[in-house]
């Protein structure tokens, strides 16, 4: 089972969506039940690090995507979703999920904040079956701040904007990135499809 996590931040139907276009069908859902028994979890999120854990923790879903992440079960984490595998954000003062270490720090030599618009990445051998076989592929950013790992070997992807920052990191099947790539056309649709294809080896999926 594919399950959008529904903590009340970030454009869940896009996500399903993009999610559909590319052979799968997964629930949008905030059932506490439903995301403990999935077997793939997609975190989507906009906005503030400290709000997104509370709302998690409000809506009971705090434990469960911890123990989902504990498990090492699939899990695809999309902009605030990948922020929140680390250990905190200089946004806030709670803490995330520590599935990675590190922290989430905020844009400091650029004029222009937030990161908004089309950048392209530069991927490396952690995003081997992951990357689409495209050259030079470019994504949507939205955001002000990005995660800095603690070991630099789960860093999957980089951009630059004021400098070389983290876009994506990766552990097993636990997979985040700081851009949308349900905003970004063919690249974006062709990496979800590879991350799926690569959880189920190779197997079209659908759920209910």
């Amino acid at each position: 089972m594919i399950t959008v996590v529904d903590y009340g931040m970030g454009n869940l139907r896009s996500v399903q969506k993009a999610l559909h276009r590319v052979g799968c069908t997964a629930a949008v859902s905030d059932d506490p039940r439903r995301i403990s028994n999935s077997e793939l979890l997609v975190v989507p999120g906009v906005g503030a690090f400290d709000q997104a854990v509370r709302n998690l923790k409000t809506r009971n879903l705090w434990q469960p995507v911890g123990s989902h992440l504990h498990a090492r079960k699939p899990y695809l984490g999309i902009c605030l979703g990948l922020q929140l595998l680390f250990e905190g954000s200089q946004e806030g003062t709670r803490s995330g999920f520590g599935f990675f270490r590190g922290e989430v720090i905020a844009f400091q030599k650029v004029r222009v904040v937030p990161h908004m618009g089309w950048n392209d990445v530069r991927w490396n051998p952690r995003a081997e079956g992951l990357k689409p076989p495209l050259e030079n592929p470019c994504y949507y950013f939205v955001h002000s701040y990005f995660p800095v790992p603690e070991n630099k070997t789960i860093i999957a992807g980089t951009a630059d904007y004021g400098g070389e920052f983290c876009v994506a990191a990766r552990a097993g099947d636990c997979f985040g990135v700081q851009f949308h790539p349900e905003k970004s056309g063919p690249a974006g649709e062709q990496l979800l499809r590879n991350f799926v294809n690569m959880v189920y080896g190779g197997m079209q999926t659908t759920t209910a």
